[in-house]
């Protein structure tokens, strides 16, 4: 297994190296001792899995507000997306910043994200098929999102066309709003 540090502190890539023969093969996709040799020693608490449909699907951005935040361990184990985290931690000096990355069944990568960070996806395969781990219980309550498409982010994210979105996500706020909620929290 590589564990690669990413340039926002807390994010990490995960290549898991599978061993082949002739039946296909076999892959440790999480190994405790391991994680915590690289400083991520997490209690996972739930694993979901989604299923999109069509190409140019985007789900998120997604976050959990303290103290329910997630820690997020996500792969895609059928098709293709470009998996986004964004840093909203207020005193990060990437706050703000966001990170992309291919996750497929071929290259069989992952990718993790810390709490603090927004998270979401774009489905560049029709049946994309994601599952993640999460060290925290998922509480409605403290559920909010960031506008996929905010103008102060810029996700570069590839789309040919208009992009299949839930209602709930088209309604997310914007990076800016974010802050100003931030901003009354404290």
């Amino acid at each position: 297994m590589i564990i690669k540090k990413l340039y926002i502190k807390g994010l990490f890539e995960i290549t898991p190296e599978p061993h082949f023969d002739h039946r296909g093969f076999f892959m440790r996709t999480y190994d405790q001792e391991i994680f915590r040799q690289h400083g991520i020693d997490r209690d996972w608490v739930q694993e979901n899995h989604s299923r999109s449909e069509k190409a140019g699907t985007i789900r998120g951005l997604h976050y959990q507000l303290a103290p329910f935040s997630e820690t997020k361990l996500a792969r895609c184990i059928r098709g293709r997306v470009f998996d986004v985290a964004v840093d909203l931690r207020k005193e990060s000096e990437t706050f703000g910043k966001w990170f992309g990355i291919d996750l497929s069944e071929e290259n069989r990568k992952m990718l993790l994200i810390p709490q603090g960070f927004a998270h979401g996806f774009c489905t560049l395969t029709d049946e994309a098929e994601v599952v993640y781990k999460v060290d925290n219980i998922y509480t409605p309550s403290h559920e909010i999102g960031i506008l996929w498409s905010d103008e102060d982010l810029r996700i570069q994210w590839p789309l040919s066309g208009t992009p299949v979105i839930s209602e709930k996500d088209s309604k997310n706020m914007t990076f800016r709003e974010f802050k100003e909620m931030l901003n009354t929290l404290e």
